[in-house]
């Protein structure tokens, strides 16, 4: 069976939908693909369904009714993912803004080189942020920035959406309720990691904004992440997370010390 699924959640997505399939099933590393789709009007989900005997075994589909949140589309993923027997999952747009070709690095920082979640990072060598404008290079720069003041998490690229995460990690957060549904759902798995004692690891990225399709994001979804921030970092003072190694879900060796810049532990 192979090692890794690649979760990519849609809604209204039928001019990429094909185009991101092929794509990730071209890849010299073999991936199977998750496509959760929320109930997508434009019929996205007829696409995928069209594709799934030419890729038989390896594309999967999960149609839930209405548009429900992106966070629980990532869970109802992690949870099949891990049913599956899946060891390394990934999150990733599906509207090109992640490169399919950066699957590779990501898994080889997990698989190849130890690390728990690897984070396809914008920021870690300075702004990779490509047909972007202004305002929103900086509303996002600057709420990583706000996000490492609150919570003290050395992660340059808080909000980002495209990650890697071994089965240990997902096994162990989704112990938990989550609390975040939209953008800021991103934060809090990164925050719930961190805080278990993961190695983390941000690989560099060129984030290049969609070209077909229509953008989810808002200014909305911003402010909620900003404000869960502070109740992340506040609930966290009630609460214990036992360090790797302390619970049957997180069985690898512990890690301990921070190092800053690209890998955080």
């Amino acid at each position: 069976m192979n090692d890794s699924l690649v979760i990519i959640p849609t809604y209204n997505e039928r001019e990429n939908a094909e185009l991101i399939i092929r794509k990730v099933f071209s890849l010299p590393k073999l991936f199977d693909v998750l496509i959760i789709d929320d109930g997508s009007p434009d019929g996205t989900a007829d696409v995928v369904r069209s594709l799934q005997h030419e890729f038989q075994g390896r594309l999967h589909l999960e149609e839930r009714r209405g548009k429900l949140g992106l966070g629980t589309a990532y869970i109802h993923g992690f949870r099949w993912a891990l049913r599956h027997g899946y060891g390394y999952i990934f999150e990733m747009d599906a509207d090109f803004s992640h490169n399919p070709d950066d699957l590779i690095r990501l898994y080889e920082a997990c698989a190849v080189e130890g690390h728990d979640m690897a984070i396809g990072s914008r920021y870690i060598t300075g702004v990779n942020v490509v047909n972007w404008p202004m305002d929103r290079v900086l509303m996002s720069w600057f709420a990583s920035a706000y996000v490492r003041f609150v919570t003290g998490m050395p992660i340059m690229d808080a909000t980002a959406g495209f990650k890697c995460y071994s089965a240990a990690v997902l096994g162990t957060i989704l112990e938990n309720k989550i609390r975040f549904v939209g953008y800021a759902f991103q934060i809090e798995m990164k925050w719930l990691a961190f805080k278990y004692g993961f190695r983390i690891k941000e690989v560099p990225i060129i984030f290049t904004d969609r070209t077909r399709g229509a953008s989810k994001m808002s200014k909305g979804i911003f402010k909620e992440a900003l404000l869960g921030v502070v109740q992340m970092k506040v609930d966290s003072w009630f609460r214990r997370f036992p360090r790797r190694g302390e619970t049957a879900a997180a069985a690898a060796p512990a890690t301990t010390a921070a190092t800053p810049a690209r890998e955080t532990r």
